[in-house]
């Protein structure tokens, strides 16, 4: 973190990224002695309202960060920014959003917890969009315009007032991460009103051990049940809302996905927590698992980013895709899209077994809706392309797959059930589970 006072002494010249948090109610203007070098600017934690008109000043700045500042409305000054990319502005109080305040180069726009009841026609002439993040605010529509954006990758909704879900929607050639919880959808689109499938544990039944980790939905700690010898994790949820919606949606979505070998098993739910934290008691996950990626950077944007060293045999890969094609088909057979299918939410180990895990973007659909399918769908042929990225070999097979699983024309896409089906046949014609076999994809 660097100082107003580093700013104002000129030795911060040549900087490329300015992190600055030390509760400004106004812009320090000797930002603008930074513009030949900054490319990322980080006011997060301030308690600014406005920002200079003349920011375009700032030609090189890519990535502006506002979050948890006073601001009402999106800054006209950010529009003119010739190479601003990514905006973000979380936690604020803005109720409104105009033309005049989106650059022509956007790609990535967070607006997360905030107050905006509509957003502008305009935001469909930004041609570049890749990741619109809207969670937690109270928009009763979105505008029809978003449809031009054919860039767009990943959407959260999740968290507002939309009674129905536009159907160009579905038709978005790129469109691959989708969260839409916690809105007043139609019957089919929200989580079910029970389940009684969960078994509930007693608090007093629970000994909290050290912090594994956290997130923004809550706090992963190991644990000791007296339901069994073995150690178990909890993880104890908090209420605010995350960039792809509500905690509690996130925990209603973990009950629903039930058993499946590529899940985390759960033993049950907490209702009775002290504090009154809701928790959910599941498997403790073994040391020699790991994240299967890092999630996506500022420049990657939409895409996860994978260790230089990682090397993945060709058997890793195709058990890796079979079992990620077994547990979505699962999740979608029980109307669950779980809406962050990406390789840093996979678990894996060293001969291909592979946990999906991290339901904090799920969403709920009737199992018959197949136009929700197919937008995750591209996920997956996502996914399969860059795991034969890391693969010491090629395979056309899988290749042909992932081309087919990410086409323009969405209702062309296989489902997961095909696409399972097609990697069992490939998987027996070469005489090993779950190996699919150099054959045609299933398209």
């Amino acid at each position: 973190m660097h100082t107003l006072d580093d700013l104002r002494a000129g030795r911060l010249r040549g900087i490329t990224r300015l992190d600055l948090c030390q509760g400004l109610t106004h812009f320090p203007h000797e930002i603008f002695e930074l513009a030949d070098s900054l490319e990322v600017l980080n006011l997060t934690g301030n308690a600014l309202a406005e920002l200079p008109d003349d920011l375009y000043r700032l030609t090189r700045l890519k990535v502006l960060f506002c979050s948890e500042n006073a601001f009402t409305h999106l800054p006209h000054g950010i529009g003119r920014c010739p190479a601003l990319e990514t905006v973000g502005f979380k936690s604020n109080r803005i109720t409104r959003v105009e033309a005049q305040a989106l650059p022509a180069t956007l790609r990535s726009l967070v607006l997360t917890d905030n107050a905006l009841e509509q957003l502008p026609e305009a935001l469909g002439d930004c041609a570049h969009l890749q990741k619109l993040m809207l969670a937690g605010n109270r928009l009763a529509r979105l505008p029809d315009s978003l449809a031009r954006c054919e860039r767009l990758e990943l959407l959260r909704i999740a968290s507002n007032r939309l009674t129905a879900l536009p159907e160009w929607l579905w038709q978005l050639p790129r469109l691959a991460w989708l969260a839409y919880a916690d809105n007043p959808l139609p019957e089919g689109f929200v989580a079910p009103a029970s389940d009684g499938h969960c078994p509930t544990l007693s608090w007093q039944d629970i000994r909290l051990e050290e912090e594994l980790g956290r997130g923004a939905s809550g706090l992963i700690h190991r644990a000791h049940w007296s339901g069994q010898a073995a150690p178990v994790a909890v993880k104890l949820y908090k209420g605010s809302i995350t960039s792809d919606g509500s905690p509690l949606a996130e925990m209603s979505a973990c009950i629903a996905a039930g058993d499946h070998p590529q899940l985390v098993r759960l033993a049950g739910r907490i209702d009775d927590h002290p504090q009154g934290l809701p928790a959910l008691v599941m498997q403790l996950i073994e040391a020699h698992w790991s994240n299967l990626a890092g999630p996506p950077s500022l420049d990657s944007c939409t895409r996860d980013r994978y260790p230089e060293a990682r090397r993945l045999g060709l058997p890793a890969v195709r058990r890796l895709v079979a079992g990620i094609a077994s547990v979505c088909a699962h999740l979608h057979g029980r109307g669950l899209n779980h809406g962050d299918l990406y390789a840093h939410n996979i678990l894996f180990d060293t001969v291909g077994q592979c946990l999906l895990g991290d339901f904090g973007a799920a969403s709920f659909h009737p199992p018959t809706a197949r136009a929700v399918e197919l937008l995750e769908v591209r996920a997956f042929g996502i996914l399969v392309e860059e795991l034969l990225g890391c693969c010491e070999q090629d395979d056309q097979a899988l290749r042909e797959l992932a081309r087919a699983c990410q086409q323009a024309d969405v209702p062309a896409r296989p489902t997961f059930a095909e696409v399972l089906s097609w990697v069992i046949t490939q998987a027996s014609l070469a005489g090993e589970p779950g190996n699919p076999h150099r054959r045609r994809s299933p398209h």
